[in-house]
């Protein structure tokens, strides 16, 4: 068995085993859209016709997306090297691409068995939401977001020395921005300022770029401006966390 092949699948089996994991992964984003659907339910925010759940349902998956990237592999690197499993895994010996591929892997297949999830329940009668044709580029934004999302988790790991320093800084990033960046409301409902700063966070042009796929809400010019902001959002956040990785606590 390869180093990658072992490092998933010992990842795999400590996610489907661990409860809390599940839920948060799952679950928890899943009520915010389901508590959303079920107030708006039939009602209308613009001249377009379009339904509240054509907001709320590309926000609320970009947003759980994200989460669940960013503390799968913060909670994991932080655990790893605490316990000196890192350095173990360092003298076996195994590149550090290997165990980050392994990571990625996992959370690729995350992220999509959650966009599968939330566009299902999206889709029931009582919340009424429409797939636009193009919705099949959602993949390849949903690609790109868990890659950004992913250095972001990796940085958190390498700097948290606790599971509350995980959770704290982790909250302090994503909770923030999942309002700023139209997760649960629109953009267009917030001052100018906050739109301003928006342009600078990566959930924004996620949630764009899936609201242009799945639902229409735009068009191809934004699904491309989601997908390149978020390739280069990759690319520095990628470029810092290889920076910055430690595989040891001790100096």
């Amino acid at each position: 068995m390869s180093a990658y092949t072992a490092l998933t699948t010992a990842g795999y089996r400590a996610q489907v085993r661990d409860a809390a994991t599940i839920f948060f992964t799952f679950a928890f984003p899943l009520v915010f859209l389901i508590i959303f659907g079920l107030i708006f339910s039939g009602q209308q925010l613009d001249e377009t016709g379009r339904p509240y759940i054509s907001y709320i349902a590309p926000g609320v998956m970009a947003w759980g997306v994200g989460n669940a990237a960013v503390f799968g592999i913060a909670f994991t690197l932080m655990q790893w090297r605490r316990d000196d499993l890192l350095r173990l895994i360092r003298l076996a010996p195994v590149r550090l691409h290997t165990v980050l591929a392994a990571r990625y892997g996992l959370a690729l297949g995350v992220g999509l068995a959650q966009a599968v999830l939330f566009t299902s329940v999206a889709l029931f009668p009582p919340f009424g939401m429409e797939l636009h044709p193009r919705w099949p580029m959602a993949v390849p934004v949903l690609l790109l977001g868990i890659t950004a999302f992913l250095g972001i988790g990796v940085i958190i790991g390498t700097y948290a020395s606790t599971p509350e320093g995980v959770a704290a800084i982790a909250n302090f990033l994503m909770v923030p921005m999942a309002f700023v960046s139209g997760s649960f409301l629109p953009l267009d409902m917030m001052p100018g300022w906050l739109q301003s700063l928006s342009r600078v966070l990566p959930l924004r042009y996620l949630n764009d770029a899936l609201a242009a796929s799945l639902v229409g809400r735009g068009d191809w010019g934004d699904i491309a401006a989601g997908c390149g902001v978020l390739a280069v959002f990759s690319f520095a956040l990628g470029a810092v966390a290889l920076k910055t990785f430690r595989w040891s606590n001790r100096p």
